[in-house]
């Protein structure tokens, strides 16, 4: 098939390479030069698993929209709808809540539209940008014209590992507007993977991806709780209960995302909580279960700053280890290491960050507390100096001598 994006982000290149390395022919239209670079260079400034080699072999072509209507069967949509940097999760929640702003999706959805309306072609339209439930019928749908086939089909994937995630998906979702653009979409995807469709209208797709982000945000958020109390009980290892709860998984549903350690992040999983909090507030919710999910993470972070002020060495010396959200990636969107660093600055702590996935030189360490604020494998092997202190939420640096490691969830 031919297949088209509006939009090669940090989610639609990705994805875009994965779907030519299917075997279709993929063209691209966005309004960033940098991503042309991207392709031409045969290198993205993000760390994204397997996008290397694509880029090595891609032909994907970049097209005006004009030709990217007239050569594509299925254009998709990857088209950001961002959030204002303060609800990212780095900083405590702002007070005011507010939508995600969709004027990029729009003034994307309105070019294409009205390109497709000059062409007079029937064409399947798939969004796949995160919405809050309602949006596709009050701001997109009145964009539309009879040409336009669409469904709305948000992917499940964590960035870093965009093209795993796509292909092998646990569903696929799709909220469904038209029966043709559902079916011709159904085509495509198999031959993408052999992950089961789930079928349903557009405002439940709409309430499904975010309610899976938010859901993931709850399972950090309690099992980080648990490792709180852990800490304080003897004889209590939130390991040996996660891997009990994990166990359950008829009820308790995997062990994904149920180890304690650092407050969620990323660029997704933050801001939907925060964006539902908003909502939950506009539709006066008896309780606004997104807001406590944030307000634990806040918490949890100040109980990480006393344990570190607790335990701060004589020479006041901090380092914290890792910046990213997460671990063997670059990006640092909603990371909660950050989170953590603007709380010490408030508490006028001085510290320092190394990542090895963003410092190009590595410092002289010297004698310190060491706070584990990413999970990189390479910390495992890190050579602290004699005497310091590791804080460890992670509990995977393994004893050293003459270090004191406090294992955080281990009474």
């Amino acid at each position: 098939m031919n297949i088209g994006f509006l939009g090669l982000g940090k989610l639609g290149l990705p994805v875009a390479l994965a779907v030519e390395n299917k075997g279709h022919k993929v063209f691209g239209y966005d309004i960033s030069d940098k991503v042309k670079s991207y392709v031409k260079t045969k290198k993205i400034p993000y760390k994204e698993e397997g996008a290397d080699k694509l880029l090595k072999k891609t032909n994907l072509q970049f097209l005006d929209v004009k030709d990217l209507v007239s050569k594509s069967e299925i254009i998709f949509i990857p088209i950001q709808t961002p959030h204002d940097k303060k609800y990212e999760g780095v900083t405590r929640i702002p007070n005011k809540r507010i939508d995600f702003d969709y004027s990029y999706l729009k003034r994307g959805m309105k070019t294409l539209s009205d390109e497709i309306k000059k062409q007079k072609k029937t064409k399947v339209v798939i969004i796949i940008s995160t919405v809050l439930p309602g949006t596709i019928k009050k701001e997109i749908k009145p964009i539309l014209n009879k040409y336009v086939k669409l469904c709305y089909n948000p992917f499940f994937i964590a960035m870093g590992t965009t093209i795993n995630d796509f292909l092998n998906s646990e569903i696929i979702l799709f909220g469904v507007d038209s029966k043709f653009a559902a079916k011709k979409a159904e085509k495509f995807y198999k031959t993408i993977n052999r992950s089961p469709f789930f079928k349903t209208t557009i405002e439940n797709a709409e309430m499904i991806k975010v309610s899976y982000n938010t859901f993931i945000s709850t399972k950090i958020a309690f099992i980080n709780t648990v490792m709180e109390l852990c800490s304080s009980l003897p004889n209590t290892d939130v390991d040996e209960i996660s891997k009990a709860l994990s166990m359950c998984d008829n009820r308790i549903i995997s062990n994904k995302y149920l180890q304690g350690g650092m407050g969620d992040g990323g660029g997704c999983h933050p801001r939907d909580n925060i964006a539902l909090s908003w909502l939950a507030k506009k539709k006066k919710l008896s309780m606004d279960w997104f807001e406590a999910t944030m307000l634990q993470r806040e918490l949890q972070t100040n109980w990480l700053v006393n344990t570190i002020i607790n335990n701060m060495p004589k020479n006041k010396k901090v380092y914290i280890l890792g910046k990213t959200f997460k671990p063997e990636t670059n990006i640092v969107t909603g990371s909660p290491s950050i989170l953590l660093g603007n709380f010490l600055k408030s508490k006028k702590i001085k510290f320092n960050y190394y990542d090895p996935f963003l410092d190009k030189h590595k410092p002289k360490f010297k004698k310190a507390l060491y706070f584990i604020g990413t999970k990189h494998e390479q910390f495992k092997k890190f050579k602290f100096p004699k005497n310091s202190t590791i804080i460890d939420p992670f509990r995977y640096i393994p004893k050293k001598k003459n270090i004191n490691i406090i294992a955080l969830g281990k009474g």
